[in-house]
């Protein structure tokens, strides 16, 4: 991928909150080089899975691969309401 990144797909309407939920992107030693917010295409409140959209800048990294990170949004910040969803990347 290179920066800026189009993530769209499908996700779950309990993984958003106020219609979206952060990515991000990492490279392979940890380091956040970017994130962005992913918005909600049609009506999510629901347990059917919802279309979104986000485009997400981020710095060069120094590294030939990472990660994309889809986080289900946790407006509680309860650890057991948390869960994410991690993409390997070639840069």
């Amino acid at each position: 991928i290179k920066s800026p990144v189009l993530v769209t797909g499908q996700a779950r309407g309990y993984w958003f909150f106020e219609a979206s939920f952060p990515v991000k992107v990492f490279d392979s030693a940890g380091k956040e080089l970017g994130a962005g917010v992913a918005q909600a295409l049609s009506e999510w409140m629901t347990e059917d899975f919802v279309p979104f959209q986000t485009t997400v800048q981020f710095a060069k990294p120094t590294t030939q691969s990472g990660f994309l990170i889809l986080e289900k949004d946790n407006p509680s910040g309860l650890p057991e309401h948390d869960d994410q969803l991690q993409i390997p990347v070639r840069f």
